[in-house]
């Protein structure tokens, strides 16, 4: 039963999954989402991705009503019924459905969503090659650190990077570097790995958090602090991390090239190291 949903409960395919029209995450973008990747079979830091969407329905004050590992056992099944090697698990917990009114009603019941589809991953000649992005003032309320749905300036970033030919938009804010409207940046800069820290205006994304750590385990200096669009601009290397990039190369920003304009020695390490890691870790 490939691309299936798991829908309060219930299993069905995709099609035929329907929630209200009531729901708040339909009317407001009330809810939280994590997007987990699967190899072979199998879904990767699954208790980690989990962890953060409880944490983000905490911030909003959603109360979950399944634990983590009912949600584990709901993921294992899910991944066990469509059969897929490679796949990405979409999973929307939204406070419910109730008439539209701004202050929460009482008496609610969250809505649970799930989806399994099928995932090609990334072209490696893309990866070989390297991708361009450009930046864009980052205009997003002030609480990014929450996984919430409300993604829309996400959304017309994306829209304006893809439309002028690049992969993707890179959020500047107070003339620092946020991260990208989908994914984490890195820059290397002489010796040292930096990414901008966590905090309000960047969520850590489950691969930044690895890269992080399988750097430091091969004694590169990784740190995380501020990173201004200067230092970006200058910067010998630039890639991105996210659960369905892996680590991609940025090769030019805002039409101009970065380093050499082909993928640095800094990230073609890396991305080996987190190569050999899902090898260990399937």
């Amino acid at each position: 039963m490939p691309d299936i949903a798991y829908l309060n409960g219930k299993w069905m395919p995709i099609s035929k999954a329907k929630v209200s029209i009531e729901d708040r995450g339909f009317q407001f973008a009330d809810g939280v989402y994590e997007l987990i990747r699967v190899y072979a079979g199998r879904p990767f830091h699954l208790r980690e991705h989990l962890t953060r969407l409880l944490a983000s329905a905490e911030q909003i004050a959603i109360s979950p009503t399944l634990s983590i590992l009912q949600l584990e056992r709901i993921v294992h099944a899910g991944c066990q019924k469509c059969g897929y090697a490679s796949a990405k698990i979409y999973i929307q917990f939204t406070r419910g459905a109730a008439p539209r009114l701004h202050h929460f009603p009482e008496r609610i019941r969250p809505t649970w969503v799930m989806t399994f589809r099928k995932l090609a991953p990334l072209e490696e000649a893309i990866r070989r090659r390297g991708v361009s992005a450009i930046t864009l003032s980052d205009v997003r309320w002030g609480r990014c650190n929450i996984k919430s749905l409300n993604l829309l300036p996400n959304v017309m970033a994306r829209e304006q990077a893809v439309r002028a030919g690049h992969f993707e938009a890179l959020f500047i804010r107070n003339g620092l570097v946020t991260e990208g409207a989908g994914s984490n940046v890195f820059a290397v800069i002489g010796n040292r790995i930096i990414t901008p820290k966590e905090g309000p205006a960047v969520l850590s994304g489950i691969t930044r958090e690895l890269i992080l750590a399988l750097g430091k385990k091969d004694g590169l200096l990784m740190v995380e602090e501020t990173l201004s669009l200067t230092q970006l601009r200058a910067a010998d290397e630039i890639f991105l991390s996210g659960t369905t990039i892996e680590l991609l190369p940025v090769v030019r920003l805002d039409g101009k090239k970065i380093g050499t304009g082909r993928p640095g020695p800094v990230s073609q390490t890396l991305y080996s190291a987190f190569s050999a890691y899902l090898q260990i870790a399937r």
